[in-house]
């Protein structure tokens, strides 16, 4: 086959290939071991070449790979350990492997199977090797075109050394490797063309048939890995809908909003509380966040914000100095004063916080409809937050007040359709519940999407960023005078229901199907 192959991204720890003592129903389990950093002995290839073995490129995660086997038997596989190729004999021996299959054995190319994709440097090749360094298989996997890494990846070239497919496990571990690299990459689409004999094989892996291809004039299947990334953030939301069944939080209007209108004022109020397991941890950071999220939950509907109320929970009165010392820094970073609360000591750690704005025509998460564009506008700036890659990305804590102050009266300025700031569910999670509130769909366009350089996309489209605003207005509504925060149209709200996300060649794909929230409309 020509298409590529994969390992999940929940598989943990990294690979020896080990025989199960007992197999189910003579079916042997094997383990391939994925080391972080592996020394590999030198190959014949390398001894050709005059090339020492070298430390493998760090593996970003480690990864406990169970490949199923096909067949029974009581011989027990040989050992392999599958890694990335970080030197020129494994590469060689790799393409080698390929030209002997592909071009010799099934013809399949005339003369050479190479392509542009093996020039590309960010073409990853994994292999397999045996205890003496051997290559017994190996796949490659990479962004699908020339242009900046957008989270669409393609695999391809799977191959196994035709004297080594009695081993078994060899295929279905390389095909499970590169789907947990792929993921771990932050890769939310990622397919590969497999020939149609094969196709049996990638679907009891978990692939999903796209429709029928021909690769030099030979039957193949488009098959695609699903990521479940963006399901996931978006489902920490699901339990609401049934939880606040009949409270209709904010009122008519504004159900399902980051604040609610206080009925006869122009006062909006919100809450947010921060994980107890955050404030355990980072005490001052979850006392910056605190008043983060609440100022842009005010910010999300166009309220200036007036002042704050904490209720902090501790174990002792130290602890709880360190939590409102990043609450007073944050609130004196943004300018809002903090009017009171409650402290409670001897207890286990807990914080929330209560603020209060104002609004003369709040803005509604609700008010966008079929046919609106979406924009995002997100500070770009900062890094990811020490302990939290991947998850939090810091770019409040180095602005100044000024800058702060012009992004939270953004969406107050411009005054669009329908805004929610960017929530723990994500970008596209938090797009799903504008969505849901308006009663539509909505499409993301992920070559469009504003995102830190430093940043993948699946880590940008399910993390917590510092300053991140969703709105929904009519084409050629103004852009958000958000400061040093980015903005760009990059979708549009649509009939129907979910999230999908289109890609520079047209296809659009499913984040996920339904409502976020099930609240229901506002």
């Amino acid at each position: 086959m020509t298409g590529p192959t994969a390992l999940t991204a929940s598989l943990r720890h990294s690979v020896y290939a080990a025989h199960s003592a007992q197999s189910r129903s003579a079916r042997p389990t094997v383990h391939v071991r994925l080391t972080k950093q592996t020394r590999f002995a030198g190959s014949v290839c390398d001894t050709l070449l005059g090339v020492e073995g070298r430390l493998a490129e760090p593996w970003p995660a480690e990864l406990d790979v169970p490949a199923i086997l096909g067949g029974g038997g009581t011989r027990p596989p040989r050992p392999f350990t599958i890694g990335p190729a970080a030197d020129r004999g494994a590469v060689l021996a790799y393409r080698m492997l390929r030209r002997r299959v592909f071009v010799e054995d099934q013809a399949l190319f005339a003369d050479s199977d190479l392509d542009f994709r093996d020039d590309d440097p960010r073409t990853v090749v994994l292999v397999a090797r045996d205890p003496a360094g051997t290559v017994l298989g190996g796949v490659r996997l990479g962004p699908a075109d020339d242009g900046p890494d957008i989270g669409w990846w393609r695999g391809g070239r799977l191959v196994v050394a035709p004297g080594q497919r009695g081993a078994p496990g060899v295929g279905p571990a390389l095909v499970r490797a590169a789907c947990a690299y792929a993921e771990e990459a932050g890769v939310l689409r990622f397919e590969a063309d497999v020939q149609a004999r094969h196709e049996s094989l990638f679907a009891r892996l978990g692939w999903r048939r796209v429709r029928p291809v021909r690769v030099e004039g030979v039957p193949h299947v488009l098959m695609r890995w699903p990521i479940g990334r963006i399901a996931a953030a978006a489902d920490t939301k699901a339990p609401l809908g049934p939880l606040l069944r009949g409270l209709a939080p904010g009122g008519r209007g504004f159900v399902g909003d980051d604040g609610a209108p206080v009925p006869g004022s122009d006062l909006v109020a919100c809450c947010d509380a921060i994980l107890p397991s955050m404030v355990e941890r980072d005490p001052d950071w979850a006392g910056w966040c605190a008043v983060l999220v609440n100022v842009n939950d005010l910010a999300a509907m166009g309220a200036t914000p007036s002042g704050l109320l904490d209720a902090l929970a501790a174990r002792d009165a130290s602890f709880a100095a360190r939590v409102l010392a990043g609450l007073y820094r944050a609130a004196e970073a943004y300018g809002v004063p903090v009017l009171g609360g409650h402290t409670q000591l001897g207890v286990p750690a807990a914080l929330s916080v209560t603020a209060i704005g104002r609004a003369a025509q709040p803005v509604p998460g609700g008010g966008g409809r079929p046919g609106h564009r979406i924009r995002l506008t997100a500070d770009l700036g900062g890094r990811w937050r020490p302990g939290y890659t991947g998850r939090q990305w810091d770019s409040t804590s180095t602005r100044t007040t000024a800058d702060l102050r012009a992004m939270i009266g953004a969406v107050g300025a411009a005054r669009p359709a329908a805004a929610k700031d960017v929530s723990m569910a994500g970008i596209a999670g938090t797009l799903g519940m504008l969505a849901e509130a308006g009663s539509c769909g909505a499409v993301l366009d992920m070559a469009d999407l504003p995102r830190p350089p430093d940043a993948t996309v699946g880590d940008w489209l399910t993390c917590f960023p510092g300053f991140a605003m969703l709105t929904a207005d009519a084409p050629g509504a103004p852009a958000l005078p958000a400061g040093p925060a980015t903005g760009a149209e990059c979708g549009e709200l649509t009939q129907g229901r979910g999230v999908r996300l289109r890609w520079p060649d047209g296809e659009l794909t499913e984040a996920f199907p339904g409502p976020v929230t099930g609240l229901g409309p506002a």
